[in-house]
């Protein structure tokens, strides 16, 4: 596959002269999706992966390198289909996450690889679309400040099945001030979604901004992660990787480490999060039954001029 199967695999970055950078997390172990690899879906008009349409729309959207955060389990495949399916000429890095510490974790192991540029990060298995990634990347490239783009609620919703969410409060500046995570929220007849796990309120409107863990982050992230990473597993270093199998397998989630952040409760001093709303709709397999719904989505997306109908803008 050229340069992208070999140039970023063990190319660190360093300084901050780049075009944003964008992390796919594609390390997650993929339980209610039946153990298959949900990254590697083929959810394209020709059978492209979920994380081929993720790479393209980057690519459109401004981002230069492309890291990907592997787990041992699904990781050889995702290789594999990269170093097969992605043109050359692409700058990717292939990270490795060896043990399921969390998704702040994951983002750790992935430092090296970006150095000290902005970065996106998202799901390897939600496709958030092009418009939402280049309105992060311009707003990375204006500012210094982090953010989440959110969606409508009823924008993320692809079937009946409960999937959880994290609902977003912002202030008047359009900071974000909480992130609640709402687990086995579902449609309910008249349009709006319940909320089975005993928070309130228990019935949340379409309109509700949630976050889909589409964040982006500068440098001043990074000693915030190795922090919130160490106090729960310090034999980890500051680049993720750990010698051995680490003591515990308790998870360090990054909306969490993010909320004790933004909140003064991280290490160092409160920094900031941006919320941006979404545009148009982020769609993601979290069940197998979401496969054909999000295919005919995505079929309809192209029919209506909203995505092009070629991955990567690629003739056969």
């Amino acid at each position: 596959m050229g340069d992208a199967g070999t140039a970023g695999t063990d190319d660190p970055v360093t300084g901050d002269s780049r075009s944003p950078a964008l992390v796919m997390l594609a390390a997650g172990m993929a339980t209610r999706y039946g153990g298959g690899c949900k990254p590697l879906a083929p959810v394209g008009l020709r059978g492209e992966a979920v994380i081929d349409l993720n790479a393209s729309d980057a690519r459109q959207a401004g981002f230069g390198r492309i890291v990907v955060v592997l787990g041992p389990q699904s990781g050889p495949a995702i290789t594999y289909h990269i170093e097969q399916c992605w043109p050359d000429g692409l700058d990717v890095a292939l990270a490795e996450q060896r043990f399921p510490l969390g998704t702040a974790h994951a983002a750790l192991c992935a430092h090296r690889f970006v150095g000290d540029a902005p970065f996106a990060l998202i799901n390897a298995d939600d496709v958030y679309g092009a418009p939402s990634l280049e309105e992060l990347c311009r707003f990375l490239m204006r500012s210094d400040e982090h953010a989440n783009v959110a969606y409508r609620l009823a924008d993320t919703i692809v079937s009946d099945e409960p999937v959880t969410r994290g609902t977003c409060t912002a202030d008047p500046d359009g900071r974000l001030v909480e992130m609640v995570e709402r687990k086995r929220v579902a449609r309910r007849p008249d349009g709006r979604f319940d909320s089975d796990d005993g928070k309130e309120p228990a019935v949340l409107e379409p309109d509700t901004l949630v976050s889909v863990n589409l964040w982006g982050l500068h440098s001043s992230v990074w000693p915030v992660l190795e922090a919130a990473v160490a106090a729960v597993h310090p034999e980890v270093s500051p680049d993720g990787e750990l010698e051995g199998e680490p003591a515990g397998d308790t998870e360090v989630l990054l909306p969490e480490v993010i909320g004790a952040m933004v909140t003064g409760r991280g290490a160092g001093p409160a920094q900031p999060v941006r919320v941006l709303e979404g545009i148009g709709r982020c769609i993601g397999v979290t069940h197998p039954g979401d496969l054909p719904v999000v295919r005919t989505e995505l079929a309809v997306m192209v029919g209506q001029g909203i995505r092009s109908e070629r991955v990567w803008g690629v003739s056969a």
